[in-house]
């Protein structure tokens, strides 16, 4: 794997940790709803699947 590709998997990991970190979850822990799912397992998800694509996009690029 090239050494980009593998500081954005790094950069991508560090923020994931930041942005599900407990006080910034903990914004999201209230009463409201999206779309019938409480915001705080619709922010959790979206975040996950926001991972999984942009994990897909960089390693995608590494195999061409």
């Amino acid at each position: 794997m090239k050494k980009r590709h593998e500081q954005k998997l790094v950069i991508l990991a560090i923020a994931l940790l930041v942005v599900l970190n407990i006080p910034v979850v903990y914004i999201f822990d209230a009463n409201t709803s999206v779309f019938g799912i409480p915001a705080l397992y619709a922010f959790i998800f979206f975040i996950w699947f926001l991972a999984i694509v942009i994990s897909y996009i960089i390693l995608s690029k590494h195999y061409e």
